[in-house]
This record gives structure tokens, sequence and C-alpha cells, in this order.
């Protein structure tokens, strides 16, 4: 039996500001008659999605009644380093706050390298080192991490920009949402989920077809979640093989869905 009735993949981008039109902004969606579809932003003049359109989409997406799974591809917290050295209780909603404070990426027409550059925000209290590493970036081999900036296949960028907006979803949906696995290991019933991953454990695994790499990605995340779910091994994912310390150190630092 599913635990879900759709499934959504999302690839992000940190670019430029919360309310620009980006191209590497990509939504895909599928339930359980269908394969993923591309999901195009409301009408409006700009041509892409936006980081702001997407968590307010996703609120009126995650209100109604049956349970989705979201999977978006950036970091959802920060290492355990992260945490000693600024001084943070181990506690992610703490974090959550603690973060958007000194980087207020969800503010309009502020960019990460705003914050990183000293004119916004106070970034300067509150930085990573890129030899700082999540236990599951670690497991999952090739993932980077996510103080590492200005390289190839970065996620820096679009996980400073994106925890600002997992907040406003915590803020906006209560109890309509559990944070995989911040809220939990095991899922409450009929209640949507969102999840952090990483599409390249997934997309070579579907065929391209006409989707550039963006869409791909987004497709990809969105095609798994349902596949998982339909076959049953969602569950081996949602508990993997960690020791119980391990799990504690989870809970604060996060975990990639598809990371066993």
């Amino acid at each position: 039996m599913s635990f879900f009735q759709s499934y959504i993949g999302i690839d992000y981008s940190g670019a430029q500001t919360p309310t620009s039109s980006l191209q590497g902004l990509r939504v895909f969606m599928a339930d359980l008659e269908t394969l993923p579809v591309e999901v195009q932003p409301p009408p409006s003049p700009r041509k892409y999605w936006t980081r702001k359109g997407i968590a307010e989409w996703l609120v009126e997406q995650l209100q109604k009644d049956h349970a989705t799974i979201v999977g978006i591809d950036h970091g959802f917290s920060f290492p355990l380093r992260y945490f000693e050295v600024h001084h943070l209780l181990p506690d992610w909603p703490t974090f959550l706050d603690d973060f958007q404070r000194h980087w207020p990426t969800d503010n309009d027409n502020t960019y990460v390298d705003f914050i990183r550059d000293g004119l916004r925000g106070d970034g300067a209290n509150r930085m990573g080192n890129a030899r700082w590493r999540r236990l599951t970036e670690e497991r999952a081999g090739s993932a980077k991490s996510v103080f590492h900036f200005d390289v190839q296949g970065s996620v820096a960028k679009s996980t400073h920009s994106g925890i600002p907006w997992l907040r406003y979803l915590r803020q906006k949906l209560t109890d309509k949402i559990h944070f995989w696995p911040f809220d939990g290991w095991e899922l409450s019933p009929s209640r949507s989920v969102i999840v952090e991953v990483y599409p390249s454990l997934w997309s070579r695994g579907f065929p391209r077809e006409d989707r550039n790499q963006d869409q791909h990605d987004a497709y990809s995340v969105a095609r798994w979640l349902r596949q998982a779910d339909i076959d049953g091994s969602i569950s081996t994912f949602l508990s993997p093989s960690l020791n119980p310390a391990e799990r504690t150190l989870a809970q604060v630092e996060g975990w990639i869905l598809g990371v066993m």
C-alpha cells in the first residue's frame, strides 16, 4: 500500500534573488496513475519559476487533504561542526531561525553573494568551512559540502538560498507537514513529507528524452519517489542503516533520502 498520492521533484537554484525568474528552477509532479509531468509557474510576465513562487505554490499544494512527498535538491541543514563553532543548540527549528536572521536570503532583492560580501545580513558571523561535511554527504560519496561555493556541481548557493524557504514552509504548514528526518524517522499517516534529495543518485536510471539537465533532475526525483512508494522500497530508504548515535546526528544535520 502506498504512503502517498502525489510526488513532487524540484530542481533548485540559488542564483539571483528570490523573485528572479530562473531557468534552473524546475518542478515535476506525478501521481499514482501518471508519470511525472512538468509543472509550469502561474501565468505572469515571468517565464520561469521563482524561489518565492515555488514556496507559495507548495503551501497551496500541501494544504490539500491527500499526502504528498516533495524532494528538493539542496541541503536542509549544516554539519554538526557548524553548530559547535557557532555555539548553537543542536536543534533544527532553532537553527532555521538563527540562519535566517544572519542569511535573510528570502528577502526581496537579496543575492546570496550580497550576504557573502557583507552587503546584507550578517553572514560573517555564520560562515562555514568547505572542509566540513555532513555524515550523509560522506556516505553519498560524491556529494559536496554545503559550504563549497564557486565550483562545478556546488549546492552551497542553492542551500543558502533555500533554507529560509524551508522555515517559511514550516511556519505556513505547521502540523500538515513532516520534515524528514528532523520531525522523526517514522512518518505520520496522511501527512505530507518534504525530503532532501540528490538527483545524481537516480537521474541516470531514467531515459533523458527531450529534457534538459535541470528538467531531467526534477523529473527523476518525482519518478523515483513514485516508483519507490509503489513498489514499497521507500520504507527501507526512510529508515537507513544508522546506529543510534548516527540517527541522533542525522536529526540535526539532515539526511539525503536514498543514501544508505
